[in-house]
């Protein structure tokens, strides 16, 4: 696939995920697709795998926002198999608190599928808003 074409893959990913549908975005990672959260909170480390994605970063995030996941994207920028999006997040937790975050994200391509994906985000808002993931580490 062409740049323009994962970018276009990933606008109509972002298109689902604003109305509240992570589907596409799920489906859009490989197999052994490897996310890294920059940072230094209880979220911030590289899960291997999809299978690690969805147990220990996904499923614990979405455990923890009142009405799933809701993300819009402003701006994609594509070099190569590369392409980075800036989002913004539209949540509140099940406790009530703002979940607003935004987001940076560097995805890498092989074909037709995400293998790579660095998350930078407000941490701060990640530690004062969500609780740590459960995860068996």
């Amino acid at each position: 696939m062409s740049t323009e074409q994962h970018k276009s893959l990933l606008e109509n990913v972002f298109a689902e995920t604003a109305r509240g549908n992570g589907r596409p975005f799920v489906d859009a990672l490989s197999d052994d697709v490897s996310w890294t959260v920059v940072g230094s909170t209880a979220w911030s480390r590289t899960y291997e795998g999809k299978r690690a994605v969805l147990k220990e970063l996904l499923g614990p995030l979405s455990a923890q926002l009142a009405d799933g996941n809701t993300i819009t994207a402003s701006r994609f920028i594509g070099e190569g198999d590369l392409v980075v999006v800036e989002g913004q997040g539209h949540n509140r937790t099940r406790t009530g608190k703002p979940y607003a975050n935004t987001y940076c994200w560097l995805f890498r391509f092989q074909g037709d599928k995400v293998v790579e994906i660095t998350e930078y985000a407000d941490t701060a808002l990640m530690e004062s808003a969500l609780e740590p993931p459960n995860s068996d580490r």
